[in-house]
């Protein structure tokens, strides 16, 4: 590989950036780009599909052979409020590959008892993302009911442009919200892009349900985003 190569692999990785390197097999010359940027047209579906997938693969492109390998952030997905919702997703977001921190000032329920084997933070929000930033590869839940913990993150999740920003709560609640957030300032686009109620709709019940339909979405999100730098994603 490349020393330039290798340099902005490892800038990218440093700052939690997605990368792809497409590489002529026939030379050995590469080119690296980066999530959110320009890519040449005749290779942006090839270079969109790895940055969606996270897989490497060998594509004929106008007689060429070429070698695209995406390297891609750790997923995390952030929980706001350490609940019942939270002790399940914890438990599922291990299996599918995700890292997770659990976010929660009120310590009566973020105990390490309850969460043994998970990042738990027992601090407001606003102590803690300021010096532990979101950024594109962070999936936000909204667990906690309480407009004093959650709105702070969602409005910071969505300036970060999070690929998943939920909140759980009934309509009528997230109307509130809505109210709440468009009188802080946030745009009605950005508002537009939080998921709620959270979770797909598959009838969810129990709180393992809803963490299952939660994980759902956040994979889907993951999956389905626009990896050209516009925020919110792409079918």
């Amino acid at each position: 590989m490349e020393r330039t190569t290798l340099k902005a692999i490892n800038a990218a990785r440093a700052a939690r950036r997605a990368a792809v390197v497409v590489t002529d097999l026939s030379d050995g010359a590469s080119q690296v780009f980066l999530e959110g940027t320009s890519f040449p047209q005749e290779w942006e579906s090839l270079i969109v599909d790895a940055l969606r997938s996270g897989r490497a693969g060998i594509a004929a492109v106008e007689g060429r052979s070429l070698f695209i390998n995406a390297h891609m952030p750790p997923p995390r997905i952030v929980a706001i409020g350490a609940v019942h919702i939270s002790q399940a997703l914890a438990d599922l977001a291990a299996v599918a590959g995700f890292d997770m921190t659990i976010i929660d000032p009120r310590t009566a329920f973020a105990t390490a008892e309850r969460f043994s084997a998970v990042e738990l933070l027992a601090e407001w929000p606003e102590d803690v993302l300021p010096s532990r930033p979101l950024d594109r590869y962070t999936a936000l839940a909204a667990l906690t009911h309480d407009p004093k913990i959650d709105d702070y993150p969602i409005r910071t999740a969505l300036e970060a442009g999070c690929f998943y920003v939920g909140a759980l709560g009934s309509r009528k609640t997230h109307a509130a919200r809505v109210e709440r957030l468009g009188q802080a300032g946030v745009p009605q686009d950005a508002i537009g892009r939080i998921k709620a109620p959270i979770g797909l709709d598959i009838g969810a019940a129990s709180p393992s349900e809803i963490a299952v339909a939660v994980l759902a979405e956040i994979i889907e999100a993951m999956r389905r985003r626009d990896p050209t730098g516009r925020v919110g994603g792409a079918r």
